[in-house]
């Protein structure tokens, strides 16, 4: 008699889960898919230096897709876009495309506000996002962005730099909140920010299942770590805190860089 067929099992893929690369370079895994959102991979820019680790140097070998949620080079760094392969898709705001020439990437998707594409297997939503769209002070311009992603059941909110603002509290379901709660100085700055009380009032407006605080303890002003370490460590405590209070439904995961979780 024939033997029966036996079908190939498909290989295990890896957990759905984040790293926390730094700063608000992130490595989300949803559906099978890698999704690195504004990466910042090398040991500084100008004055600014990494302090702690380096990123793990195969981040660029696994990556399926890479966002871009504004034009800031602490969020749009060409040295480390060049790390990537040249045939990841990247998703940038509409009309930033042109600054990506020098890169050389092979696919460069532009969104706009309210927009949702698929990509790499994954569906990618540009939201809003309130902060500063210029380059430089007087360079090219676009919309800012935060992003949904999703895949394999499961919704993830790429926040970008932002401020407040009302339409938060419309995005739903979302199963894993990326937030900005801090700059890259002894104090957050001039600008549209989310300081800590500000992120865990974003928290309480989006009521995610897990919210994981992002753009801290990455890089800070050449010298003046020994002069002010403390900014370095005390915003995520301070996140930890004000969310419990208004948000104690959230559970809140504080990822050192480097550091990982599954969901």
């Amino acid at each position: 008699m024939p033997q029966a067929m036996r079908s190939t099992p498909e290989p295990p893929r890896d957990p759905d889960g984040v790293e926390y690369v730094g700063h608000a370079t992130t490595l989300i895994r949803v559906g099978g898919v890698s999704v690195l959102t504004d990466p910042f991979l090398g040991r500084g820019m100008g004055p600014l230096r990494r302090i702690g680790p380096a990123p793990d140097p195969a981040i660029p070998a696994g990556v399926d897709v890479a966002l871009v949620s504004h034009l800031h080079r602490d969020h749009l760094d060409l040295h480390s876009l060049r790390r990537l392969r040249p045939e990841i898709p990247l998703v940038v705001p509409r009309g930033g495309a042109h600054l990506l020439s020098r890169v050389g990437p092979e696919r460069v998707c532009e969104i706009d506000l309210g927009e949702t594409i698929s990509v790499a297997g994954v569906e990618v939503t540009a939201v809003q996002a309130l902060h500063d769209g210029h380059r430089d002070r007087w360079g090219t311009a676009v919309t800012p962005l935060g992003y949904v992603v999703e895949a394999g059941g499961r919704r993830v909110y790429f926040a970008g730099d932002t401020d407040l603002f009302p339409e938060m509290s419309e995005l739903e379901g979302i199963d894993l909140a990326l937030v900005p709660i801090w700059g890259w100085g002894p104090s957050l700055g001039k600008g549209l920010h989310l300081d800590p009380s500000g992120a865990a009032d974003a928290v309480r407006r989006i009521q995610p299942r897990i919210a994981v605080p992002i753009h801290w303890g990455t890089i800070y002003p050449l010298g003046l770590r020994r002069l002010r370490p403390e900014p370095l460590s005390d915003p995520p405590l301070e996140f930890v805190r004000v969310a419990a209070e208004l948000a104690p439904e959230v559970t809140v995961h504080v990822l050192q860089p480097g550091e990982s979780m599954e969901l």
